[in-house]
C-alpha cells in the first residue's frame, strides 16, 4: 500500500470519526425525570419484616448471625398469621427465604442448638443437616462463581486484514 493510499485512508477514517462524533453531538439528551421510579418492593423481604418484628429471637436482624431455626418453624409461625399479617403463602415465602442464604448455612454446625419462635432451645443440628448445609454453600458459591465468569466473558471485534483492503481499493 503506498502512501497516497495511506494518506487517503486516514482522510476517510477521519471523516467518518467526525460524521460519527456530529451524529452523537446532534442527538438530544435525555432529562432525568422529576420523580424517581418506584421501586417495587420484594415479597419476600416484605414477609420478613414482619417476622423480624415479632419474633427478634429467631429471626436477627442484620448483623446479628442468623440462628438455626426449629424443625417445624413454619407450622408454628401459620399460628400467628393474623398477628404478622401475612398470608400463608407470604409466611412460607419469608421463611423458606431467611434459610436458604450463605447466613443461615453458616449458622448450621452440627450441635448447634435449634431455636423456636420465643428463642428457646428445641433441639439440635445433626451431623447430616450441617453437612448439607455446607454443601448448599460451596454449590452457591460455585454457582455464583460461574455466573460471574459468564458476565466477563469478552467478546472480540473483527480484525480489518491489510490485504482485504488492498483488494478493495
Amino acid at each position: 500500500m503506498g502512501f497516497e493510499q495511506l494518506a487517503e485512508l486516514r482522510n476517510r477514517l477521519r471523516a467518518e470519526t467526525e460524521s460519527a462524533k456530529a451524529d452523537i453531538a446532534a442527538r438530544p439528551k435525555r432529562k432525568p425525570s422529576a420523580q424517581p421510579k418506584p421501586r417495587q418492593p420484594d415479597p419476600a423481604v416484605e414477609a420478613i419484616w414482619p417476622l423480624q418484628k415479632h419474633f427478634p429471637f429467631a429471626f436477627p436482624v442484620n448483623p446479628a448471625p442468623k440462628i438455626p431455626l426449629k424443625e417445624g418453624i413454619l407450622k408454628d409461625a401459620e399460628q400467628h398469621l393474623e398477628l404478622l399479617g401475612l398470608t400463608s403463602e407470604q409466611l412460607k415465602l419469608g421463611i423458606s427465604t431467611w434459610c436458604r442464604g450463605a447466613r443461615y448455612w453458616a449458622s448450621m454446625v452440627e450441635n448447634a442448638p435449634r431455636l423456636d419462635l420465643s428463642g428457646q432451645p428445641v433441639g439440635f443440628v445433626t451431623a447430616a443437616q450441617a453437612l448439607h448445609a455446607k454443601q448448599q454453600a460451596s454449590r452457591k458459591r460455585d454457582q455464583d462463581r460461574r455466573t460471574r465468569t459468564k458476565s466477563k466473558v469478552h467478546v472480540p471485534t473483527p480484525v480489518v486484514d491489510a490485504s482485504e483492503e488492498q483488494t478493495t481499493n
